[in-house]
């Protein structure tokens, strides 16, 4: 997995600029994410890369667009110093897994990272570093397990928390 490292203060305008959030379609969502702050974004991510951040990671609006063109965009978890609150609802509500850590000074731009979802241990390929973050809650653990609240609503997400 490739780690695409952002900086601080990243807010849902840098991450779906509002002129483009007219629309819900997850595709298109994908490929407009951070389309001005990091514009080569989108069209080189890769499926199971993961977002490097520092502090206050989804600040701003309470848009839900932000996670949908995340996760739609092919990345397969977040790690930051810290998250806004709605963010990091919005986040785990449609499946898409955050992690707090707080050495994400330790992983570069283009890293090789591996994400340990269970055991909270991220470990950087390119630089031996091992990062230790704060696993999600059981009950959260479980809606992203089954892909987001709806589905696990839908499933037997209440019987097996």
């Amino acid at each position: 997995m490739r780690a695409w490292k952002f900086g601080d203060d990243i807010n849902t305008d840098v991450i779906t600029p509002g002129r483009y959030t007219v629309t819900t379609d997850k595709k298109r969502l994908g490929e407009i994410a951070f389309i001005e702050y990091r514009p080569e974004f989108a069209k080189e991510v890769q499926e199971g890369d993961v977002i490097v951040a520092g502090y206050n990671f989804g600040c701003g609006s309470s848009r839900e667009h932000s996670p949908v063109a995340i996760k739609a965009a092919g990345v397969s978890a977040v790690v930051a110093k810290s998250f806004a609150r709605i963010f990091f609802r919005n986040a785990i509500n449609i499946g898409l897994p955050l992690f707090v850590c707080d050495d994400t000074e330790k992983i570069d731009d283009g890293d090789t990272v591996e994400i340990y979802f269970k055991t909270g241990e991220i470990r950087d390929k390119t630089n031996g570093a091992v990062l230790e973050v704060k696993p999600l809650p059981r009950f959260m653990q479980k809606i992203v397990d089954c892909g987001g609240l709806v589905e696990f609503l839908r499933g037997d997400g209440y019987d097996n928390v």
